[in-house]
């Protein structure tokens, strides 16, 4: 998930750490008044709080105020996201146990008994303040926990509008308001001594902020840096995949870190799909068109793109870049072939942008694309493939550093789908290949300390034979 944190102030004041102190102090506080609450209660507090997001009217101000706000994206597709994201979170964990005895296994003489993890420091990204905050909100909830919000400054209205409707929720069920709060006047000093004064972390946004947030000595749920490449083979089914890349790469503008950014497609049914996709609105730019589009896109030769293209309309960044394109034009193609710092289109790009490659009738060509494309940028997210041919699933799954293989999906559906059993989130984990602690969809079960209780069972019984037999055999003893 991406985070632009170029725009963000620093706050001087001497007293961040008493500021910070007393916020936290009045979460866990709250946190405390219902650390004895039954599931029953909790669920109908979670139940309050998703409400107040997802009724059209909230919504609908949410959506809007995050396209007035941050400028990115646009409101029909931010209210989807809102009303599908928080409602697919709230039927995920509707039959979930977060309180009391979670799980017994008689056979091993084990009970795990959930507890609250205390409060929870959530940084929100600014191309997500919509509905970021809710998403970690209800997972924190769901634990019995308190949660404070750090909103990004460019976008802290719209972050903080959540928060409020949320507060109300809980005022509502006589919980107390303070379990969800928000970072007055947020800056890098207030967000990193947040994180030094919570119990636990989740941080999405971009690699400078995963990397604080493991860095504060505070327990921490990162994400790491989105990149997705989506491989289309000779057994697709063409008019499927075009639809899904499509769908993808123009949801929202590509705010998603899982929106398309590199298309690996077979030789064969290259110029086929490459049809598909231009006849539903992609523009393919000529060599000149790529060069200009690159200059626009990176003008310094960096690694991130300008604010100017991020989010937005595929002919506002063909403007920028000069380059004349239909009036109707829904994304912009660059054809590339190489991978790293020189080929930038490689990279996480953060708008209706995505680069194209092929490759000939062997999978490991694909597979050795996807690892080159994420070894640059990406290591540890998604990639995704489209084919009738599970052996090339199966390439991709044990041949890639990837946490997600979408198969026959849009790749944002790699945050949880009424599709797909992936649970529902905004916090996409890596792995130890991302810098990150898990490779799991972050969940409502990673806001929660477990006690195991251990009974003694009958003694397991073994023999050095049946440990060492077969090693005894063929070294000797």
């Amino acid at each position: 998930m991406a985070n632009t944190n170029s725009d963000t102030a620093s706050s001087t004041a001497p007293d961040v750490a008493q500021e910070v102190g007393a916020i936290v102090a009045r979460a866990r506080a709250a946190q405390e008044a219902i650390s004895d609450w039954d599931q029953e209660r909790v669920d109908e507090l979670v139940t309050a709080v998703g409400w107040a997001i997802v009724r059209k009217d909230h919504a609908e101000s949410l959506a809007q105020l995050a396209v007035d706000e941050g400028g990115f994206g646009t409101y029909a597709d931010k209210l989807t996201k809102i009303q599908r994201r928080v409602n697919g979170l709230l039927a995920d964990m509707r039959d979930m146990k977060t309180v009391g005895i979670v799980e017994e296994d008689p056979a091993r003489g084990l009970v795990k008994i959930a507890k609250p993890v205390g409060v929870v420091a959530a940084l929100i990204p600014t191309t997500g303040p919509d509905a970021t905050p809710p998403m970690k909100a209800l997972m924190a909830l769901k634990g019995r926990n308190a949660i404070v919000v750090a909103p990004h400054p460019r976008t802290r209205k719209t972050s903080e509008l959540s928060v409020e409707m949320m507060r109300e929720a809980c005022a509502q069920v006589g919980a107390p308001e303070d379990l969800i709060i928000s970072l007055t006047s947020p800056s890098i000093d207030k967000t990193r001594e947040l994180m030094k004064q919570a119990d636990v972390i989740v941080a999405t946004g971009g690699a400078a902020m995963v990397h604080a947030a493991y860095s504060s000595g505070t327990p921490a749920y990162g994400v790491g840096v989105g990149n997705s490449v989506h491989v289309i083979d000779e057994t697709a089914d063409l008019e499927d995949a075009a639809a899904m890349i499509v769908a993808g790469k123009t949801f929202d503008l590509a705010t998603s870190c899982l929106a398309d950014n590199s298309l690996v497609i077979a030789d064969e049914v290259y110029d086929t799909l490459m049809g598909r996709l231009q006849a539903s609105g992609g523009y393919l730019c000529n060599a000149d068109e790529k060069a200009k589009l690159q200059a626009a896109m990176w003008p310094d030769g960096g690694h991130i793109p300008s604010l100017n293209v991020i989010a937005k309309p595929a002919t506002h960044i063909a403007s920028i870049a000069g380059i004349d394109v239909p009036e109707d034009t829904k994304f912009l193609l660059v054809e590339e072939t190489g991978t790293g710092h020189d080929h930038p289109f490689s990279g996480e790009k953060l708008s209706v942008v995505a680069a194209v490659y092929r490759y000939g009738s062997n999978i490991q060509e694909a597979v050795d694309i996807i690892n080159a494309i994420t070894a640059y940028q990406g290591l540890g997210h998604t990639c995704g493939i489209h084919t009738s041919n599970d052996a090339h699933v199966d390439a991709l799954a044990f041949g890639t550093r990837t946490a997600r293989v979408m198969v026959n999906q849009n790749l944002n559906e790699g945050a949880g789908s009424a599709r797909n059993g992936l649970p529902f989130t905004l916090s996409l984990s890596c792995g130890t290949w991302g810098g990150n602690i898990t490779t799991e969809n972050v969940n409502a079960r990673h806001f929660l300390n477990l006690t195991w209780v251990s009974r003694t069972i009958a003694p397991k019984t073994f023999t050095e034979q049946e440990l060492f037999g077969a090693h005894w055999d063929k070294h000797g003893m």
